[in-house]
């Protein structure tokens, strides 16, 4: 199995910034895409933004040219560096992974993982 830890989140003012980590740990293979989700109450969750394992990037149109996300494959780690941050931008952020794992009957996977949440508040 594997697990997704995310770390980072807080309270900022507007127009400040936040790094998100997401490590992932277990009997992990290889990672395909990670991505970071976000989500309000009564919302459903929303993409913000995908890596793949070559480095290849995508962003929500509402987040692009003030999130990067980039990844640290040796540590099975995503970032998610938020600049320039809105009141909007206040949510539950959450990572996820689709990742092949080895247990003691071969290769297992890939499967979909997530983590547990954590939450960015942003000030007006």
């Amino acid at each position: 199995q594997v697990q997704l830890v995310e770390s980072g989140g807080g309270l900022v003012q507007a127009g400040g910034s936040l790094r998100l980590s997401c490590a992932a740990s277990g009997r992990i293979l290889y990672i395909n895409d990670m991505d970071w989700y976000r989500q309000t109450p009564g919302k459903q969750r929303e993409l913000v933004a995908t890596i793949t394992s070559g480095g290849s990037t995508r962003y929500a149109d509402s987040v692009k040219g003030r999130f990067t996300i980039s990844r640290d494959n040796a540590k099975n780690t995503v970032y998610l560096q938020m600049n320039s941050l809105k009141p909007e931008d206040t949510a539950v952020y959450y990572c996820n992974a689709d990742a092949v794992y080895y247990s003691s009957s071969g290769r297992r996977g890939p499967y979909n993982y997530w983590g547990q949440g954590t939450q960015v508040t942003v000030s007006s």
